[in-house]
């Protein structure tokens, strides 16, 4: 049952929240009514708006694969009002959730490829939502070796922690790096940025395509880093996160030029990257 107007959100119950970092917590959720998943048709890296009534909405990244039914995870990073707001709610609390918005990974060209995941801090979250998919059981053919390098400030600023160190390892072809921007006691890992890591790493760009989300300062470097290493335009994809507010391309608040973020990405190949105007 979609709803006649794209801009009414359906209700929806936390079910479940876990704390990833001190300022970033997973929600799950699910639709009150069951029949909207059949319309909610997410693909990864599409975002939602989520809405907090008698607070207002944000544009929150889907942090669960479509190929977990029945539910949507959301991590949110409290950063604002809104998000400082959902932070204290808690399981059976209601919110607002329209969408799904944007494009998508563009998994399909990705097929019969190696992946290159490189992520920083919140920017992980989008990421995981192609990353799951391409994992599961049904999928994981179509796709060859998995690489995920994955950095934030501190031990304790790593998200999703359960796939990094325990989920993704065990699954078949598939590599985890992992690193923190200084030492610190306790961890013995890999200490440096993420674009001095791709580096030292140095993966090969052969039949492999890579797919980055991040602080926009390790964007920059790690497109450079990319490009530096002999990876094509068309081989590197990443999102824009820019201020959504409508979610249809209407309101024009994430305009670049001739494009809407909200419509046209987030998801951008760095070639469509280098078309957008001097203001991006």
């Amino acid at each position: 049952m979609a709803l006649e107007n794209p801009l009414l959100p359906y209700i929806a119950t936390i079910t479940k929240v876990i704390d990833e970092t001190p300022d970033v917590k997973t929600f799950q959720m699910v639709f009150d009514d069951p029949e909207v998943f059949e319309v909610f048709k997410q693909k990864p890296g599409q975002v939602a708006q989520i809405s907090i009534f008698g607070v207002g909405e944000a544009t929150i990244s889907i942090t669960s694969s479509p190929t977990r039914t029945g539910m949507l995870e959301f991590s949110i990073k409290k950063v604002g009002r809104l998000t400082s707001v959902i932070h204290q709610m808690g399981p059976g609390m209601k919110v607002g959730i329209r969408g799904p918005y944007g494009n998508h990974f563009p998994y399909d060209m990705m097929k019969g490829k190696d992946l290159l995941f490189i992520g920083g801090g919140i920017g992980l979250a989008p990421l995981r939502s192609l990353i799951d998919f391409v994992l599961a059981p049904e999928n994981r053919q179509d796709y060859g070796k998995v690489e995920i390098l994955y950095g934030a400030r501190s031990a304790a600023d790593l998200c999703f922690k359960y796939d990094l160190f325990d989920n993704w390892p065990k699954k078949p072809g598939t590599k985890v790096y992992v690193t923190i921007d200084r030492p610190e006691e306790g961890w013995d890992g890999h200490v440096g940025f993420v674009p001095a890591y791709l580096e030292e790493i140095n993966p090969n760009p052969e039949n492999k395509v890579t797919i980055t989300c991040g602080p926009p300062i390790m964007i920059k470097f790690v497109l450079q880093a990319l490009e530096k290493m002999g990876y094509s335009e068309d081989q590197v994809v990443t999102t824009l996160e820019l201020k959504m507010k409508c979610g249809i391309g209407k309101c024009g608040r994430c305009n670049i030029g001739s494009k809407f973020v909200c419509v046209d990405g987030p998801v951008f190949t760095l070639r469509e990257l280098k078309k957008l105007p001097p203001e991006f």
